[in-house]
């Protein structure tokens, strides 16, 4: 053997054992010296791991970067000491891991339950925000139910009431900012409470009707955006407004509205939220979650609204806050509130002490009114006045009237009454009494003052009927409030109102018009007409204006009518309307609003683009445009032209994101070093694509070796064969007889053993047939297997039956027996001879199928009785038997012809489409399930493109970074090409990795990074070389983030793609916008064609060094694929726990169904059923109606395809399926409601209710269940990323003490002796030098051969004493080889939670979310993959596109997240082609009715996002004016603008969109970016650098403008790189204010709490900063509001007037003028872009430069929304003006570091704030990467502070 320094060492033993023995001796000698000389290198290791710990995760794709080296090089390898302690290193590892978990877990449990002992209110208990001493004067009271702080129950109350407040706040707290309609179709609904409704928009301020509105436009938008829900007002709330009767008559009047104007369902009629009606509604509805107000107007009311919330937690039911909401073009957003465990335990806890204290809040009483202190009123008596009166105005208006006039004098006549009497009966206690001072009390209003203030409203009911909105419009905006004396008075009204339109509401018989409820006051407008009588009326005759004549006898008819209802009183006549001098109004307080500010001149600033003029010019004619010399367009900022290719200053040339990367392409230029990592990541994909192709086998692909699919099709049909190929044809036919002659020897030695297996142990036995089958190439010798297979399953039934005798049978053979029949009756059908045939007709007579048997032979038998039954009988008719038994094991419909263009599998006729549309260059969206092949396709494409060039690119787009790799991985494992130097065959784009972007032929990107390919101007020689590309998960167009991104990409491309999804519900649309993009894209090519400009020739020569792709002939077809047919059928179960067992229920799909839902929306066509479930069905509807007419025709064995039919399939069985279904719909038609109904209640499971406690207590005996039942690998989906952790860990702990419980106490004390004996054994081995070799005695050499002897038999038995017991394990070791696991878990060894990963991957368990490591997520996935791991707990992270078949789906846990689609994109996972025949779901625990929702809604329909944004815009100004192809930019800008999924025959969205474009221009123009000509210029290239972050990008070029970096970023002295902490935290603070901006609910603020670590409300930006953001905002407000007024003209003003929900018409046509009513009116009111029904509450155009204000303003129907506009508000407030304050967690942590803080103060999660602080790095990088590539001094303070604090904060994160 050769040492170092060429020693060599001669053995003369002869004893073979003994020299090995030596060997491993010397072996060891030299591992231990070279441990010694590495020593030294060990701190160079440990810094290695943290650079690659640093490196690794941006989601560290950065794979490359890792020192992996699959061969094992000396330096990989292990010490001999180190492998000595292998099995008790993973002890060790292991008892590591179980106490993280154990100090993880009391974490938990300190953070679950904390002290908020601390917590004290910053309102006390007597205010809420709305203070009530203002709502509750002294003149005006109404006596409630006081509650005594004295009393102990109150006491009580009070207390419990203070629990709840600390309990549910850090809830409140924690809720999440979600979009909230995710994907709500169908009967998918959520419950509006409607008293939280109100309070939303409740404003004193605001006028009835544009409340009204408000509403309507809030329950609209849901409704447009396709939100199902309901609206629920409890009775006992209503008590909660008597303070307020002007609140409490708006809720009843819109009770009534919503009632009866619109098809809104409204619930009335449960008392509060501890009715046990309310609670049936909640079981059998489970509604996705309802929306509710965590504050109320009173302290009293919002206690009650804190009790509905922990309510409706505990019931399992989510909920949203009604304050933050935001909405967009498409979306909704709004802090959502799980429900959770610790709310169910509270509520279990303390539910009986709530509901006391919620019947104490809602007690009813005898309530008393008081005005004026004095004037006692019972509520009572008011009741009784207005039942006697509406029962008086019935007989003086028989026919009816309008719900206006009736509430006016309705209102007026019990006011005057009722006041009237109080005054009378006061007078009469009085005259006994002293009267009290007048500074004591108020001095009441007479009952003439009461009668003038009644004429007056009865006039402003005049105005209301008559006058037109447009002119309500514009009456003057005065600001004033009542006196004193006066709003008693009308607070009583109010209240008298509300009574009145209860009353009403009572009354059928009599007819009311109902459509004006909205407008019955206006407060505004009886303010205006009190100031005039009062004030301008007595200054003289020309202030003394007419009514009119119609409001003249209107009004007489009205007072009249009061006059009437008040007979036994006299109150005067109608006119003069005021008869007494008190004074109504406060004159100090009273001020009318004067727009002085001049708003400049109302126009477009002039531009001269092509493109706008092309896209908008027919828009922009209608518009002003401002003249050259206005100061709007003299004052443009004149900035030097941006030049896309060199920076402006130093002229250097600048370089994209993409050129940004390494290439990997000539590898020969690179260092050994380099070569050598490029090697080692080739390996590792290629090991991660053999886990996902199942080989390692490659596609070898040669440039011009084969031609065109096309033609190797052809040269299959050609009849003339050469010589040549004849004898090649001869060759292969003896190879093949060689091979057959082989495979039957080899059948021949195994068909004894198989036959007596598959007696013995049917299930084991056809598993070895089955598999021996996949290696038999020979189709005689498999059907020689088959037939072997189908005597000795007749052998195996037989014995069975004669063991069973009278017992029931286990049908398990019998199934196995038929099975063999239909695979060699349908697939060895030539091989098949009469005596097989007989044979066949024998077996089936045998298990009783005569008609069967017959119809097989064509030979007639005598039937048989049932006295001579075989005993071999299955007792089931053939038909019966197969559907219910045989059930996933009948045949699919399979083509047996190959085509030539696949190897290894005969493709179905779908897919041979797809495979003809890549070959005639077309374009496909394709629809088809789950694991059905479609992948397949992408890959012959870029087959394709590899085959015909080596120029032609082929793009795969993958929607998330995991994915990308995975599909690296399989082009890695499937393709190599010898390519010339400086090209590759694969390139990666991602947004933090990248190699070989520009010189692959097949890149995988994601779809930001193509979009910044396919926009850039010096891109465009690349783009042309794309042959095809593959849009993966399409689907994602829906999505909520990003999915506009996939419209620009699918919109910009000229060449053909394939579009892939599983899930889309309305493909045709999607096709048919496909289509018309195709469409203008031939146009454009033919124009582009057709015009020939220099700048093409100019491009033509920039691009001619590199050699043209070969021209393909063009397709502008896009053809619609769909297969729905999954292979494997899925069977659902619904799982609790039940007592010390589980009940785990089959879930049948029509289970899910109801009658309504038939009815209204039909059965889902994607709602199938097993032929098991078909049979199941069948039955259920015969038991149920007896006498149904079609029972005999819809019988299995009478059904007209299943009918003596020997090989049921399943396309057959669908036949069966959809008449069943057919018959169910008409079963309701015919009038059969009851009965469908109840066979729907027949088919539903009874799953038992259990707390989630228990659930998670049990979850791993539930996986321990399953393990039982033979239902793994499965993957486990829950939504929290703790709970995902969790839940592995909980698997993990059990396991552990299972084989705690089965440790025999000999073997551990063994155990540790042989540790013992190994550790004396190392120490003795270790005295041995190796520096002494030379010495060594012989007789020296004989000692340590033994000892090493005795070592490796003691390590053998260790080895064995610690093997963990298959029982303790789900891993399977057979699996995957020991050099492999070992490859895999190499990549763990820096990984933050690398060892946690192991220790539970050898257990065979493994957890998998978006916040973990990429590669603790790939070594999951490929463990999974290769059949190791079993057990997987995942996030929606799996449910997009990752290639992790299994045999079960378990869904444990409900979310708003589980909706249609995920439920189908996870589902889908279930069954394993090849594998399971079929797939299991489970749900463990989730509640049956959102299960049924599950199951019955139809996956969302695509509808596209809202596509623009300003930085797009600019981008593509940026485009079409730099690039050198100006025509193809052109055309490529205009594809993205003309071409929008949401404006798709949709002419409204269209017309936002390019009043959107217009105005981006405008402010691009006035913020410098582009000049009149539309060409970029000053910061426009760092302002599209950052696109990513609009509206951040603006401001923070508004900085660096300013200035204010550099005044920042000073270091530390002169000349130095090095800043200060203060500096550093500054620019975090500066950055989060900025950038990853998380607004916490209001409500966080609620409540002051000492927090450990974090500040957790983040500080505000340092003065000169926040000055620069708000001079910013006011110029962006002053540009939108300028855009707002130009654009208004566009605006459909017919649609203005109308209530947007009700469409109530406020165009009044019998309006003829008055007087009057022109003097109250402002002509110089400025409204022209604001909505009338705003107006009346003061808003003017001069509010629209306010952004708070547009939303509730601006016209509706010209579609704006301030999310539009590029704003940043520093600060951002509720309705209730509360402020939502911005989450400090990136500050926050650049300070303490710690992730644990920033989940017990910040509440997030720690995954969650580990993804978020990647983000953030991520984006520092970015800024820093944009500045360098534009500063040209690479010494700027401000590039080096940026680069600085990257590198501080990755470093932080680092560390975690």
């Amino acid at each position: 053997m050769l040492f170092s320094k060429g020693f060599i060492l001669i053995f003369p033993f002869k004893d073979l054992k003994r020299m090995e023995a030596i060997m491993n001796f010397l072996l060891w000698i030299l591992e231990s010296r070279l441990v010694m000389d590495s020593a030294e290198d060990n701190f160079k290791i440990h810094d290695y791991a943290n650079e690659s710990a640093d490196s690794d995760d941006k989601d560290s794709e950065c794979v490359d970067s890792e020192k992996i080296n699959f061969t094992a090089t000396e330096e990989d390898k292990e010490s001999t000491s180190d492998r000595d302690e292998e099995d008790v290193t993973d002890h060790n590892e292991e008892a590591a891991v179980v106490q993280m978990l154990k100090e993880k877990e009391d974490r938990e449990k300190e953070a679950e339950d904390p002290d908020y002992g601390e917590i004290y209110s910053i309102l006390n208990t007597d205010e809420v925000i709305q203070k009530e001493s203002q709502n509750e004067g002294r003149n005006f009271r109404v006596l409630q139910n006081k509650l005594n702080s004295q009393d102990p129950e109150v006491r009580k109350h009070l207390e419990i009431l203070k629990k709840l407040k600390q309990s549910i706040w850090p809830s409140l707290s924690k809720a999440s900012f979600v979009s909230l309609l995710k994907d709500f179709v169908e009967s998918e609904f959520f419950v509006i409470d409607g008293d939280s409704l109100l309070l939303t928009f409740l404003n004193e301020e605001v006028q009835h009707l544009t409340l009204f509105y408000l509403i309507e436009c809030f329950l609209h938008d849901f409704t447009q955006k396709g939100a199902k829900y309901i609206i629920v007002f409890f009775k006992d709330a209503e008590q909660m407004y008597f303070q307020n009767p002007q609140f409490l008559f708006l809720r009843t009047a819109l009770v009534e509205h919503l009632k009866h104007n619109t098809n809104i369902t409204i619930h009335t009629e449960f008392s509060n939220c501890f009715s046990q009606e309310w609670e049936i509604f909640l079981k059998k509805s489970y509604p996705y979650f309802i929306i509710i107000s965590d504050i109320g107007l009173t302290s009293l009311q919002t206690n009650y609204l804190t009790i509905f919330i922990a309510h409706s937690l505990s019931k399992k039911i989510n909920v949203v806050q009604a304050f933050g909401q935001e909405c967009d073009t498409l979306r909704v957003y709004g802090y959502h509130l799980q429900s959770m465990w610790k709310h169910r335990i509270f509520f279990q806890k303390y539910g009986k002490d709530l509901q006391s204290a919620c019947e104490a809040i809602v007690r009813y009483q005898e309530l008393s009114l008081y005005l004026y202190e004095h004037l006692k009123l019972s509520l009572k008596s008011i009741q009784n006045e207005v039942y006697q009166t509406v029962l008086l105005l019935k007989k003086l208006w028989p026919e009816g009237s309008d719900i206006r006039r009736v509430i006016c004098v309705l209102t007026c006549a019990v006011g005057l009454k009722l006041y009237s009497d109080a005054l009378e009966s006061a007078h009469a206690s009085l005259g006994a009494k002293p009267e009290q001072s007048e500074s004591e009390r108020s001095k009441p209003l007479s009952p003439e003052e009461a009668t003038d203030l009644c004429r007056m409203q009865c006039l402003t009911m005049v105005f209301l009927l008559h006058m037109p909105l447009s002119q309500r419009a514009q009456i003057r905006i005065m600001k004033s409030c009542w006196t004193e004396q006066v709003l008693p008075l009308i607070k009583m009204q109010q209240l008298c109102a509300h009574f009145v339109l209860k009353q009403l509401s009572d009354i059928n018989d009599w007819k009311l018009d109902l459509t004006y409820l909205p407008d019955l006051n206006d407060d505004s407008l009886l303010r205006n007409l009190a100031y005039y009588y009062e004030i301008e009326y007595s200054e003289g005759l020309e202030f003394q204006k007419e009514l009119g004549k119609e409001m003249d006898k209107e009004y007489q008819f009205l007072w009249d009518t009061v006059t009437k209802l008040t007979v036994n009183y006299d109150f005067g006549d109608a006119f003069p309307v005021r008869n007494t001098s008190q004074v109504f109004i406060d004159h100090q307080q009273t001020s009318f609003r004067v727009c002085d500010e001049k708003i400049p001149d109302i126009g477009l600033i002039p531009l001269k683009s092509d493109l706008a003029e092309e896209y908008a010019g027919d828009v922009l004619k209608d518009l002003p445009v401002l003249e050259s010399n206005d100061p709007a367009v003299t004052s443009l900022a004149k900035y030097k032209e941006f030049d896309e290719l060199r920076h402006w200053h130093s002229g250097r040339p600048l370089s994209e994101e993409y050129e940004r990367v390494r290439s990997n392409a000539d590898a020969k230029s690179k260092d050994a070093d380099e070569r050598k990592q490029i090697q080692k990541l080739q390996t590792f994909y290629r090991l991660y694509g053999s886990t996902l192709e199942g080989s390692t086998s490659k596609f070898i692909v040669h440039q011009n070796d084969v031609p065109c699919s096309n033609s190797a099709v052809k040269k299959a049909k050609q009849i003339h064969k050469s010589k040549a190929e004849i004898i090649a044809e001869e060759n292969n036919r003896r190879l093949k007889a060689k091979e057959e002659k082989k495979e039957e020897e080899q059948w021949k030695t195994l068909q004894i053993t198989t036959e007596k297996e598959i007696k013995a142990n049917l299930t084991v036995g056809i598993n070895k047939m089955e598999k021996f089958l996949k290696t038999v190439k020979s189709k005689s010798v498999k059907f020689s297997v088959e037939m072997s297979a189908l005597s000795a399953c007749v052998e195996a039934w037989k014995k069975h039956c004669r063991k069973q005798g009278n017992k029931p049978k286990d049908l398990s053979s019998a199934v196995q027996l038929m099975r063999r029949i239909h695979i060699l009756l349908e697939k060895y059908q030539d091989l098949l001879e009469k005596s097989h045939l007989q044979k066949l007709s024998q077996y089936l007579q045998l298990l009783g199928f005569e008609n069967l048997a017959c119809s097989l032979t064509g030979q007639m038998r005598e039937g048989r009785d049932d006295q001579n039954r075989s005993n071999y009988d299955v007792e089931v008719g053939p038909a019966r038997f197969q559907l219910q038994y045989m059930d996933y094991y009948l045949l699919r419909e399979e083509r047996n012809d190959p085509d030539p263009r696949v190897q290894h599998f005969i493709p179905d006729t779908w897919q041979r489409e797809l495979l003809d549309a890549v070959d005639n260059n077309e374009s496909a969206v394709i629809v088809a399930p789950t694991s059905s092949g479609k992948t397949y396709a992408s890959y012959y494409c870029m087959e394709k493109v590899l085959k015909m060039s080596d120029e032609g690119v082929v793009v795969y787009v993958a929607p998330t970074k995991a994915l990308v790799n995975q599909v690296v991985g399989s082009v890695y494992s499937r393709f190599t090409k010898k390519l010339p130097d400086g090209l590759v065959v694969c390139g990666v784009f991602t947004r933090d990795y990248r190699h070989d972007v520009m010189n692959s032929q097949i890149l995988v990107t994601v779809p930001q990074c193509l979009e910044i390919l396919m926009l850039s101007p010096r891109c465009q020689s690349w783009t042309k070389r794309i042959q095809y590309i593959i849009f993966d998960e399409i689907h994602c167009l829906g999505g909520e983030i990003g999915a506009e991104v996939w419209e620009h990409l699918l919109v910009t491309i000229r060449c053909p793609f394939l579009a892939l999804s599983a899930t889309i519900s309305n493909p045709d649309h999607l096709t048919e916008w496909l289509q018309s993009v195709k469409r203008y894209w031939q146009c454009a090519d033919n124009t582009i064609k057709g015009s020939s400009t220099n700048s093409e020739k100019n491009f033509a020569r920039k691009c001619k060094g590199r050699s043209t792709v070969k021209e393909q002939k063009k397709s502008y077809r896009v053809r619609l694929v769909l297969y729905e047919e999954r292979y494997n059928d899925l069977e659902k179960y619904v799982c609790s726990v039940n007592g010390s067992d589980f009940g785990i229920e089959h879930f049948h799909p029509c289970a899910a169904l109801t009658v309504n839902h038939i009815e209204n929306y039909g059965i889902p066509s994607d709602l199938s059923l097993s032929p098991r479930e078909s049979i199941q069905l069948y039955d259920t509807m015969v038991k149920v109606w007896q006498k149904w007419p079609r029972a005999q025709e819809m019988d299995p064995e009478e059904f007209v395809s299943f009918k003596n039919n020997i090989v049921i399939k399943k396309m057959d069985v669908r036949k069966y399926e959809q008449e069943l279904k057919k018959e169910l719909s008409n079963w309701i038609a015919v009038g059969q409601r009851q009965k469908v109904n109840e066979v729907l209640e027949n088919l539903k499971p009874q799953p038992v209710d259990c707390s989630e406690y228990e659930k998670w207590k049990r979850f791993a005996r539930f996986v321990d269940k399953l393990h039982e039942m033979d239902k793994l690998p499965a993957i486990f989906f829950i939504f929290g990323l703790d709970s995902v952790e969790n839940a592995a860990q909980n698997v993990f702990r059990n396991l552990l003490e299972k084989q705690d419980n089965e440790r025999d106490p000999k073997m551990e004390k063994e155990k540790e002796d042989i540790k013992n004996k190994l550790r004396k054994l190392n120490k003795t081995l270790m005295k041995f030098e190796p520096t002494d070799i030379k010495k060594v005695k012989p007789s020296k050499v004989e000692n340590m051969v033994m000892l090493l002897t005795m070592k490796k038999q003691l390590q053998e038995r260790l080895k064995k004493l610690t093997v963990i017991p298959s029982m303790c394990t789900y891993a399977d070791p057979k699996a995957v080889d020991e050099d492999t696991l070992r490859k895999i878990f190499y990549r763990l060894r820096f990984q933050r939670r690398g060892y946690v990963h192991q220790t539970l991957a050898r257990r065979g368990i493994g957890y998998h979310h978006g916040a973990m490591a990429m590669k603790e997520r790939q070594t999951v996935e490929m463990l999974f993959r290769l059949g190791y791991i079993k057990v997987v707990t995942a996030t929606s992270t799996l449910a997009l596109g990752i290639n992790m078949p299994c045999r079960s789906v378990v869904f444990a846990e409900d979310s708003v997240f589980l909706d249609a689609l995920n439920y189908r994109q996870m589902s889908g996972r279930a069954g394993r082609r090849g594998q399971d025949m079929i797939g299991n779901v489970f749900f463990y625990d989730i509640p049956l009715p959102k299960v049924e929702r599950l199951i019955k809604s139809n996956v969302p329909q695509l509808k596209g996002q809202f596509p623009l944004t300003i930085s797009l815009i600019l981008r593509l100004m940026l485009l079409a004016a730099k690039a050198d192809d100006k025509m193809d930019a052109r055309a490529k800008a205009l594809s993205v603008l003309k071409h929008s999924l949401m404006s798709f025959k949709k002419e409204r969205y269209a017309g936002i969109l390019k009043i959107y474009f217009m105005f981006s221009l405008q402010f691009l123009i006035k913020e410098g970016y582009l000049d009149q000509e539309g060409n970029p210029i000053g910061f426009a290239g760092l302002v599209t650098h950052l696109h990513y972050h609009e509206p951040s990008n603006f401001v923070l070029v508004s900085f660096l403008t300013k200035g204010l970096f550099h005044k920042l970023c000073q270091p530390i002295k002169e000349g130095s790189t090095d800043f200060s902490e203060e500096v550093l935290e500054k620019l975090v603070l500066i950055l989060a204010n900025l950038f990853g901006r998380r607004h916490l609910p209001a409500c966080s603020k609620a409540f002051q709490h000492t927090f450990y670590q974090s500040k957790v409300f983040l500080e505000d930006l340092p003065e000169d900063f926040a000055e620069a953001v708000n001079e910013y905002n006011t110029k962006v407000e002053e540009n939108f509001a300028h855009f707002l007024l130009t654009t208004a003209k566009l605006a459909d003003m017919e649609e203005e007037y109308r209530l947007p929900l009700s469409k109530t018409d406020f165009t009044s046509e019998k309006w003829h003028g008055s007087e009057l009513a022109s003097y109250l009116m402002d002509n110089n009111k400025r409204i022209s872009a604001v909505s009338p029904f705003a107006c009346l509450s003061g808003m003017v155009d001069d509010d629209l430069f306010h952004g708070e204000n547009i939303n509730n303003a601006v016209l509706r129907s010209l579609g704006i929304n301030v999310t539009n506009c590029p704003l940043l508000y520093l600060k951002k407030y509720d309705n209730q003006g509360r402020d939502r304050p911005l989450n400090a967690y990136a500050l926050d942590f650049f300070k303490h570091g710690s992730l644990i803080a920033l989940a017990t103060d910040n509440w997030l999660n720690e995954g969650d704030a580990y993804y978020l602080l990647k983000d953030f790095v991520l984006l520092i990088q970015s800024i820093r990467t944009s500045l360098s590539e534009l500063c040209d001094d690479p010494n700027d303070n401000v590039l080096l502070a940026f680069q600085k604090l990257g590198e501080v904060y990755q470093s932080k994160l680092n560390a975690v």
